[in-house]
């Protein structure tokens, strides 16, 4: 059996917005049913997959500010209940980032939560290299936090790359969302973000990005390679990736990309998820239990993916 295990990218839905993406209007019962609970059945399958420590954040989508305040208020009081078993990332409204900020600096000093998980980009597509938006970063700085960047469904301004003559309705959702656009899109914001210089700004930034690296891995070295010609950065892309980027493998139970996942990135930056209720806790349990099979992770660095990373990161103790 593997150690204790803490899930970082674990989502529940408040019921306080009105998701209408082509996505959440066609979730299956099982699923829908997970979203919604942050009470008894959340807590069944946080036991059934061997988890110490399930680490909630809201499902993306619209942020005003109120709903946003009361989401958390509600996060915080299924954690105070759970046990020690909940913990949660802060929603934060980007759209105004000095209520966002203020908002982070609450839900860390009064709500006890770890960090906070954003939305990879505004309803529109407006992405954060822009330095308005960069106070939420000083804060999460300053409260020594992570910042959790996070898939949502495609802006306005990029749904039509993923529709077109031929493509049936839900091949373009698939394509825009899980299988692909989700995943390039946080990935290029990584990039973007590097590029308007927020790493020299906050050198002691941590961002945490899911999905076994959102396929930076794979293009990481070429990638690395072109920045010579991007401009002048006091902390090159590689110094960013490796102090500045924590992953976790949330909703990929497979060992090819996690083996590319480790030979890119510091071992004690890779850190266990589930993608909840998207995954099962089982499924997540299996392949925690094929890594150790496998032998890529030595002892220590198995028990640091399970949970000690996470439990560094995050100041706290399963």
């Amino acid at each position: 059996m593997p150690p204790k295990l803490i899930a970082l990218e674990e989502h529940f839905d408040s019921g306080l917005f009105h998701m209408t993406d082509p996505l959440h209007s066609r979730l299956p019962e099982h699923i829908d049913s997970r979203l919604h609970d942050i009470s008894d059945l959340r807590t069944k399958d946080i036991d059934n997959g061997g988890l110490a420590l399930q680490v909630l954040s809201h499902v993306g989508g619209p942020t005003p500010v109120e709903e946003c305040r009361k989401a958390n208020d509600m996060l915080a009081e299924a954690c105070k209940k759970s046990s020690g078993k909940m913990a949660g990332f802060a929603m934060l409204p980007m759209q105004d980032p000095t209520i966002a900020a203020e908002e982070l600096e609450r839900c860390v000093k009064q709500l006890n939560f770890p960090g906070a998980l954003i939305n990879n980009h505004l309803e529109d597509g407006t992405r954060y290299e822009d330095e308005k938006f960069w106070p939420v970063f000083a804060k999460a700085v300053e409260l020594d936090v992570p910042i959790y960047i996070h898939p949502v469904y495609p802006g306005t301004n990029l749904q039509e790359h993923y529709t077109g003559p031929g493509l049936s309705d839900f091949s373009s959702t698939m394509m825009a969302t899980a299988a692909w656009g989700w995943h390039s899109e946080t990935g290029l914001h990584v990039l973007r973000l590097f590029a308007a210089g927020l790493f020299d700004r906050f050198p002691k930034l941590k961002l945490v990005i899911g999905h076994m690296g959102e396929m930076l891995p794979y293009m990481l070295e070429r990638t690395i390679h072109s920045t010579r010609v991007w401009g002048e950065f006091k902390r090159s892309l590689r110094t960013v990736w490796e102090e500045n980027i924590w992953v976790t493998t949330s909703g990929m139970f497979s060992l090819p990309p996690l083996e590319c996942l480790l030979k890119v990135t510091p071992k004690d930056k890779v850190m266990y998820g589930v993608d909840y209720p998207f995954s099962t806790t089982e499924t997540g349990l299996e392949f925690v239990k094929q890594i150790e099979e496998s032998g890529i992770l030595s002892k220590e660095e198995f028990e640091g993916f399970c949970f000690g990373n996470a439990e560094r990161l995050l100041k706290v103790k399963v």
